[in-house]
């Protein structure tokens, strides 16, 4: 397990109990470095969506109990945070909550798909979907040109609910 990994791991276990307290979700962690600083930020929801002053509710209780720990020994900006609206999948359980919704699926590397035109393909780096099922190795979604395209996990880089304006 990598640093980052052990960090957001000990983190989520540490947000637990607020989580619970406050009939909160606990959506990610992340502990990323960006522009030379060190952020450590939880992303929170609940039915009806989180506030401002939800998210200010897990910042004080999150940062006294992360100031009592001390585990992380880098210098880092604690930061709380609603998912958004084109929030990504990475968990089972993200995906499991957004089966029948439109995700846009991003590749590594550009991927072949049909056209749609004959037996053309065309190549792209992502594409949009409704969302059909999902295994530990592959999701599986319905596209324009195929009712069930699966994709193996380990060819993507994001999935994210489709923001439609």
């Amino acid at each position: 397990m990598t640093k980052r990994e052990e960090y957001e791991k000990r983190t989520e276990e540490l947000l637990a109990p607020i989580m619970e307290e406050n009939n909160f979700e606990l959506v990610d962690v992340e502990y990323v470095k960006e522009a030379g600083n060190w952020y450590l930020r939880a992303y929170v929801d609940k039915e009806g969506g989180i506030t401002l002053d939800d998210c200010e509710l897990v910042n004080r209780a999150w940062s006294d109990i992360m100031d009592a720990e001390d585990f992380i020994p880098d210098a880092y900006i604690l930061e709380v945070s609603s998912p958004g609206l084109g929030r990504q999948l990475k968990k089972d359980k993200d995906f499991k909550r957004s089966i029948g919704e439109d995700v846009d699926v991003r590749f590594y590397r550009a991927r072949k798909i049909p056209s749609g035109k004959g037996n053309k393909e065309i190549s792209v780096k992502e594409i949009t979907g409704t969302l059909k099922s999902f295994t530990d190795d592959t999701i599986t979604i319905e596209t324009d040109f195929e009712p069930e395209y699966i994709i193996p996990r380990s060819e993507i880089s994001t999935v994210k609910l489709t923001i439609d304006f």
